[in-house]
């Protein structure tokens, strides 16, 4: 696995135009809904401007398992390698992935890409604001890159599913919420069907995670995690509305040290439309 997997604007600026660099936008935005949220593709907004070089990564579409009913899901590994092959990503190619939107959805596409078995992708660390507040400049229109050849070599760990979640507490899985307090507790209005929480699982905001859009430096995402309890857990498996907010919380983890960290990729959605518990309140 390349040695940080977050980079920064000026580091960035530096490594355009490089031959084996391959670059994407792969914002979503959401908007709510009855339950949950509606996703809204970055493309329009990618078009309109976006870092020179870079192509769009359709992660609604080309990088989800449509046929689930879930919004986002995990496609089988060889739906998702042919996906990345079709993207323009090899084996070689160095991958450094952001967002116009929220860093989430950078966060999701590199938690998909390790899983699917390429080492070599970077995060911009807070994404294309942090690229224009460096001065980095902006093209508009599409680009795209030629298909390429990728070896799967699926890490399955880095996923769970609806039995391993429902497994976890078996297991000595510690399992954490990334969403709002409001939402973990069941307080409010919006929820994802039911109000409430996975019973048994910790709560860590995502946003708590991050400062105007990045992640914050190292030593604050280790002590924000030990504060909670969560860097002396053998396993920790993150979870949110649809496996996508979760993927902060995951890979602040994985920049703060932990050595096994999962996402739940349905997610609440999954959890609550398979008729699984839930707990409201502050109590895990």
């Amino acid at each position: 696995m390349t040695a940080n997997p977050l980079i920064e604007a000026d580091e960035l600026k530096a490594l355009l135009g490089s031959p084996d660099l391959r670059l994407f936008d792969s914002a979503v935005f959401l908007h709510p809904a009855k339950t949950g949220y509606r996703a809204e593709s970055g493309l329009a907004t990618y078009q309109q401007g976006h870092i020179p070089g870079a192509a769009f990564m359709d992660l609604i579409r080309a990088f989800s398992d449509t046929s689930t009913g879930l919004g986002f899901s995990l496609p089988e590994p060889a739906a998702l390698a042919s996906a990345v092959a079709a993207a323009g990503i090899g084996d070689n190619h160095q991958v450094v992935l952001y967002s116009s939107g929220h860093m989430m959805w950078a966060t999701r596409a590199w938690w998909m890409l390790r899983y699917i078995g390429h080492t070599n992708i970077r995060v911009l660390n807070g994404g294309l604001a942090a690229w224009q507040a460096a001065g980095g400049a902006l093209e508009t229109g599409d680009n795209s890159y030629a298909a390429a050849s990728f070896s799967p070599r699926v890490s399955p760990n880095l996923f769970v599913d609806l039995k391993g979640m429902e497994a976890a507490g078996a297991s000595g899985a510690c399992t954490v919420n990334a969403l709002s307090r409001n939402l973990y507790t069941g307080e409010g209005d919006f929820n994802y069907g039911r109000a409430g929480h996975i019973p048994g699982s910790l709560h860590l905001h995502y946003e708590d995670l991050l400062r105007e859009g990045a992640f914050r430096p190292v030593d604050d995402l280790k002590a924000t995690l030990a504060a909670r309890g969560l860097m002396n857990r053998e396993r920790l498996i993150m979870y949110c509305g649809g496996g996508i907010s979760a993927t902060i919380d995951a890979f602040a983890a994985m920049l703060a040290g932990h050595p096994d960290v999962a996402v739940y990729d349905g997610s609440m959605s999954e959890w609550v439309r398979s008729g699984n518990p839930l707990t409201t309140g502050e109590v895990p």
